[in-house]
Order: C-alpha cells, then sequence, then structure tokens
C-alpha cells in the first residue's frame, strides 16, 4: 500500500494545533499510538488514506501535511483581547475557524445586499472612541427603538428583543457555542465572548453563547457600541482591559444596561455590596458580572474587589453544566442570524442559489433546506 510522504513535523504541528494528544488522534484514526508516535519522529509514513484522515481529524487542508513550514495563521480582524496588558499570542483553531465561517457568511450577504441595491446603514461609524458615551449610547437606544425603562421581566426576553431591534435595524447577530454544527467542538468563553465586524451594509456581531445567558446582554451591547464606532474585533470581558477601544466599548454598554443615576440611587450602603450587586443584577436584568462591573465603574467597590469576584464568578460557570438541546431549526437561525437566514432560504427557494451551497452557508444539510424555508418564510 503506497505510503503519504508527509513532513513529520507537520504531523506534530496539526495534533498539537488541534489540542490532541497522542492517545486522542490515535483514537480518532484510528490506529496504536506507538504508530502515531511513529509517524511523527519520521521513523514511518502513513498511508494515504491514513493520512487524509489525519487531515480531517485535525482540521486541516490535506496538503498542509506536505509543507515544509506551519503556515502563518493570523486573525482576519483584529484581536482586541488582553491578558494583563498583551494581546494573547495564540488564538485557537476554534476560534479562527469560528471568526471565517461568519466572515464567509457575511460577505456573501453583503453581495445579496449589493444585487438589491440596498443602502448603507447611517449609524456604522458614526462616532468615535473618543465620543461622549451618553451620546453613543442614546442613539444605540434610537436606532434600537429601547427605552431606559423598556425592560423585559426575564433576562433571555431582553436578549431576544434586543438582538430582534438588532437585526431589524440591519445588524446580523449570531450566536453559538460550538465550532459550525459540532456539538463537539465547544467554544471557550475564557478565550473570547464575542467580536464585531463593521461593514456599512451588514454590520455583523457573533455571541459567544457558551457564555452565561445573562452575560450574553453584556457581550450584545458591547459589539454594538463597536458597530457605532466603525470597529472590527475580538472581545473578551477581561478585568485589566488595556485597550482604549474596549474600555469605550464597556463603558457604553455599562450605561446602557445599568444607567450609572439611577444605579446609584438604588445602592443601599447599609447593604453589604455582595447582596446589592446580586439585587441590582436582577433588577437591571444583567448578570452578578455586569452589577459588579458598574459597582466598579461608579466606585462602590474597587478594582480589586471586582477582580477577585470576576475571577470567582468565572471559574463557577465554567464548572456548572451547560445545557444544550432545543429545537433544530431555532437553533440554526440563531446561529446565523434571522436576515442571514431568511435571505439564503428565499434565494434557495428560487433556484438562485443551489441547495448544496445554501446548506453550506447554513451549516444544515442541503435536504433540510427546504423544512427550515417554510417555517423561516411563512
Amino acid at each position: 500500500m503506497a505510503h503519504a510522504n508527509v513532513n513529520p513535523s507537520q504531523l506534530l504541528w496539526s495534533r498539537l494545533r488541534a489540542g490532541l494528544t497522542l492517545d486522542e488522534i490515535a483514537a480518532k484514526l484510528p490506529a496504536r499510538t506507538d504508530k502515531v508516535l511513529a509517524w511523527e519522529s519520521g521513523e514511518s509514513r502513513p498511508t494515504f488514506i491514513q493520512a487524509q484522515k489525519w487531515a480531517k481529524v485535525a482540521h486541516i487542508p490535506f496538503g498542509f501535511l506536505f509543507l515544509a513550514r506551519p503556515p502563518q495563521e493570523r486573525l482576519p480582524i483584529p484581536d482586541l483581547r488582553t491578558v494583563g496588558c498583551e494581546t494573547p499570542s495564540t488564538p485557537s483553531l476554534d476560534l479562527l475557524e469560528t471568526v471565517k465561517d461568519v466572515l464567509r457568511k457575511q460577505a456573501w450577504y453583503i453581495d445579496y445586499l449589493r444585487e438589491h441595491e440596498a443602502d448603507a446603514l447611517p449609524f456604522v461609524g458614526r462616532f468615535s472612541a473618543k465620543s461622549k458615551i451618553a451620546d453613543v449610547v442614546a442613539d444605540i437606544r434610537r436606532v434600537l427603538g429601547a427605552d431606559v425603562g423598556d425592560r423585559p421581566r426575564s433576562a433571555d426576553e431582553y436578549l431576544r428583543t434586543l438582538i430582534s431591534a438588532a437585526d431589524q435595524a440591519g445588524v446580523l447577530v449570531m450566536r453559538s457555542g460550538i465550532v459550525g454544527s459540532n456539538t463537539h467542538r465547544p467554544l471557550d468563553v475564557g478565550e473570547f465572548r464575542g467580536f464585531a465586524i463593521s461593514d456599512p451594509l451588514a454590520p455583523t456581531v457573533f455571541i459567544n453563547s457558551a457564555d452565561a445567558p445573562k452575560a450574553r446582554i453584556f457581550t450584545l451591547v458591547h459589539e454594538l457600541a463597536h458597530i457605532w464606532i466603525g470597529s472590527s474585533g475580538i472581545s473578551t470581558a477581561t478585568v485589566r482591559e488595556a485597550r482604549d477601544e474596549e474600555v469605550f466599548c464597556n463603558a457604553v454598554a455599562g450605561e446602557f444596561l445599568a444607567p450609572g443615576k439611577e444605579f446609584s440611587q438604588r445602592w443601599d450602603e447599609g447593604t453589604a455590596w455582595i447582596e446589592n450587586v446580586g439585587r441590582l443584577a436582577d433588577t437591571f436584568r444583567v448578570s452578578t458580572l455586569t452589577a459588579a462591573r458598574r459597582a466598579a465603574d461608579l466606585g462602590f467597590i474597587t478594582r480589586a474587589m471586582y477582580r477577585e469576584f470576576y475571577t470567582a464568578e468565572l471559574e463557577a460557570f465554567r464548572n456548572r453544566n451547560k445545557g444544550g438541546g432545543g429545537d433544530f431549526y431555532t437553533n440554526l437561525r440563531v446561529r446565523n442570524s434571522t436576515s442571514f437566514s431568511r435571505a439564503v432560504a428565499a434565494e434557495a427557494m428560487s433556484g438562485r442559489v443551489l441547495l448544496r451551497d445554501a446548506g453550506a452557508l447554513l451549516s444544515i444539510h442541503p435536504a433540510k433546506i427546504r423544512t427550515f424555508a417554510g417555517d423561516l418564510l411563512q
């Protein structure tokens, strides 16, 4: 049987890039662990079939295994995340693939809008990171039709209301906690919480729904603030924000969700701060992290207290079991945004887009497109 003349160092690189141990990749191929080790050391070579399976398991093009050295991989949008005061050096494979998938969908939707002679959205880039926070907050509220007192009874309803308003305004809001449709590849909320891709026709926001439900509301408004200042980038809720854009967008989100004047009036100096945070989180339909952040912003607790609280809350959330499931077609619309889903479904039903291509855009089997479109286009 013919063996593939792959570069052993590329086998090692691709396995580590995918975050797989020797035992894990051996089980997925399947092959003996000692045989995998021999391939990586160059003592022997895999067959073409084994090498092709390796590439699939490691989520790389087959040709990468024959390169002399690993390709340089950079995030295609600015990385605004900070650890300490530095940008993380290497984005995960999951983050890279998620950003590229959203960019691909956005590019299709931009072409679709151009064909339909859509106008540019006036609010994209209307402000800058030097604008007054109150002005940006007021304009986001105006465009979304969200008054200060408009807080539905539950956080879930609040998030759905804001996303629906953003969608109607022209912002694609995509949400997922996994890579594509692969439930075995969960996204890490510790790596990123969301990102924004600014565009005058199709501004796009992605929310990592592996995050706590109430925390997604803050992420949404934070990313909308990026759109309003015409900024693209990947964000995370760190405790030591160093970049001006992130500090500004955090401040906009905080003021939008928990206005400083009302928050201060509701703060009870005679009550322990942790109790205040919990009560005000419920009042404003936000996460306790958001309430604690506002308390720190407004001087009710110290930054050190907030950092300690943030670390404990994030760890507690990671240790909790996260639920899944739900209706397949509902989840699909959530993952791709309502406007994008409708556009792709309509083009597929009209015959202007092949079912195969529509399935690839939506991450769904082509045979399910008609059922999906039937519910979506009613």
